[in-house]
């Protein structure tokens, strides 16, 4: 399938949600967060799987490998309860781990919920995908990704993955200016 926008996945994590038991409300915070901040045409898709390890670990390889996302933003099931286990669905995906995004986002909620530090969030590279893991509730979401995201874009133009542009008013992405020959 050919695409002409860079394809942003929104894997939830969720017994309840992929039972219908639940409406999920962390994919569309996340997919709202992404379309207020990010200024280039993306295309979305997004998944609810159950939770636990290998089901998230089977989506993620599917998402990366076969649809070829270039951003893949994991809610649920970065907490201490045994189901929840998409860090270690994470740990058998990836090809390198970029342990910042989770000491940043664990920081950035812990001003907000002294809970903040059972949450496992973290965020690795397979291929050409960045994958990022956040927590269910759409407030925390939008903690999360407002306190890393401005990495986000240059960690894609390093990985090859597509280019994508920020707002700069809502997130003012980094990237380094080029050297002057001289």
């Amino acid at each position: 399938m050919s695409i002409d926008a860079p394809l942003i996945a929104i894997l939830v994590a969720s017994d309840r949600a992929s039972r219908g038991e639940y409406e999920d409300l962390g994919g569309p915070a996340a997919e709202d967060w992404l379309r207020k901040v990010v200024t280039t045409k993306l295309a979305y898709k997004r998944q609810i799987v159950s939770d636990g390890r290998e089901t998230v670990a089977t989506a993620l390889r599917e998402l990366s490998d076969v649809d070829k996302a270039d951003l893949i933003l994991v809610t649920g099931g970065t907490g201490p309860a045994p189901r929840d286990q998409t860090p270690e669905a994470l740990d058998d995906v990836i090809d390198k781990r970029l342990p910042g995004f989770g000491e940043a986002m664990r920081l950035a909620s812990l001003k907000e919920v002294p809970t903040a530090i059972l949450s496992r969030q973290d965020a690795g590279v397979r291929g050409q995908t960045l994958i990022i893991t956040l927590p269910g509730k759409p407030s925390a979401i939008a903690t999360c990704l407002t306190s890393v995201f401005a990495a986000v874009p240059y960690c894609l133009d390093l990985i090859g993955a597509a280019r994508i542009e920020t707002d700069p008013a809502l997130c003012d992405a980094f990237r380094p200016k080029a050297a002057k020959l001289g």
